[in-house]
């Protein structure tokens, strides 16, 4: 087996078609279709099932897949024991994320393994999943909720685990004397439009804009109500220019299915219309089968 010849497997396999793995890999169609058809020559096996929807593993590809990765991450280090080069890790999160939580964990990285190169890259759910699943990504820093991946409502490809390393907590605000019907909601998909669906239902009067950022901004602008992360809000909670609404009468009680936080603590004079509002989890994932090449990795990330 050639070492380029796995790499277009694991980038087909996670990109779902040739063109896709061509793009991520920077190689013409041509070339990869070449590289997957020689490495299924040599094995004597077909590895994909070729469909108009694109390219779907067999089983003896799912199979190859769960010991490829593994085997580049071998072969990259031995060639770092070799040339003395220094190990590059690749960590991605959605926008929000990666500006509000991952310089943490960089600094923390760099910290206890300064002989890494970190590297970090901004993308939509979908994105980090499949880049983490062909091995572009070593990690993955997403939310979500429940006790396995997908649990917001999204559905992951097979062979990730995951670790939770944090939560983040939910909080609707609206302006002081803002529109209170409204509830302004991001674009379908989004974690937070996922947490959203499950609180409110699909009934309350929406409007639909296009970012997190938009939506706090027109919430506090008046124009509704908004779903939004903590990290998000401290600067508009301390100057109140937005303020939290109570959980309780705001949410239809027959639709939410996310994790509420600790309330049993809460004594008589405690007020906090936010005490009640449920969390998602900062939930960091990787591919099973790299585990072992990570752990030192996943290890500092999470701790």
């Amino acid at each position: 087996m050639d070492l380029r010849q796995l790499r277009g497997f694991v980038a087909v396999a996670g990109a779902g078609t040739v063109t896709g793995a061509a793009n991520n890999l920077g190689l013409a169609p041509a070339s990869v279709s070449e590289q997957v058809r020689r490495l299924e020559d040599s094995l004597g096996v077909a590895l994909f099932e070729r469909t108009p929807q694109g390219m779907r593993l067999t089983s003896p590809g799912a199979t190859l897949l769960t010991r490829a990765q593994g085997l580049l991450d071998h072969a990259d280090e031995v060639r770092r024991a070799v040339t003395g080069g220094r190990r590059q890790v690749r960590i991605g999160a959605l926008e929000m994320l990666a500006a509000a939580k991952l310089p943490v964990i960089v600094r923390r990285l760099s910290q206890r393994h300064p002989d890494l190169d970190v590297e970090v890259r901004s993308y939509t759910r979908q994105t980090l999943l499949s880049e983490v699943t062909c091995g572009d990504l070593d990690a993955a820093l997403l939310l979500d909720s429940g006790p396995r991946i997908g649990g917001l409502g999204f559905a992951p490809p097979p062979d990730l685990d995951f670790l939770d390393v944090d939560e983040v907590k939910l909080l609707l605000v609206a302006a002081p004397d803002g529109d209170r019907e409204t509830l302004l909601v991001s674009a379908p998909g989004c974690s937070i439009r996922l947490a959203a669906d499950q609180l409110f239902g699909t009934q309350v009067p929406c409007r639909e804009l296009t970012s997190i950022a938009m939506a706090r901004e027109w919430a506090r602008q008046g124009f509704g109500r908004a779903l939004l992360p903590d990290f998000a809000l401290e600067t508009h909670l301390t100057s109140g220019a937005l303020v939290p609404l109570d959980f309780a009468t705001e949410t239809n009680p027959d639709s939410g299915t996310l994790i509420p936080l600790d309330s049993a603590a809460k004594t008589e004079t405690e007020t906090d219309p936010a005490s009640d509002a449920p969390t998602l989890a900062l939930r960091l994932v990787w591919l099973r089968s790299r585990e072992a090449a990570l752990r030192d990795v996943l290890y500092a990330m999470s701790a």
